[in-house]
């Protein structure tokens, strides 16, 4: 069974497109740039919660210009 979370990302504002792109280039990602509190939202599916946190942590998180980050994993 797959896991999946939601990903909400803040992003220095001169960076957002760049941050975009490279999000993208992540297999399992849907990126959507938003409006409101997040500047984007990522959803990301894994074979495993072990696989969700290791994508966070060494693909999200090493991002130039990611500010924070609010992990949501759904079922």
């Amino acid at each position: 069974m797959a896991a999946n979370a939601y990903i909400l990302v803040n992003v220095e504002p001169a960076r957002t497109q760049a941050v975009v792109q490279q999000l993208r280039s992540i297999p399992g990602t849907v990126v959507r740039e938003v409006l409101g509190p997040y500047d984007v939202v990522v959803e990301l599916e894994a074979d495993t919660q072990e696989d969700i946190t290791s994508i966070l942590r060494n693909r999200i998180r090493a991002v130039k210009g990611i500010s924070n980050t609010v992990t949501c994993i759904w079922f």
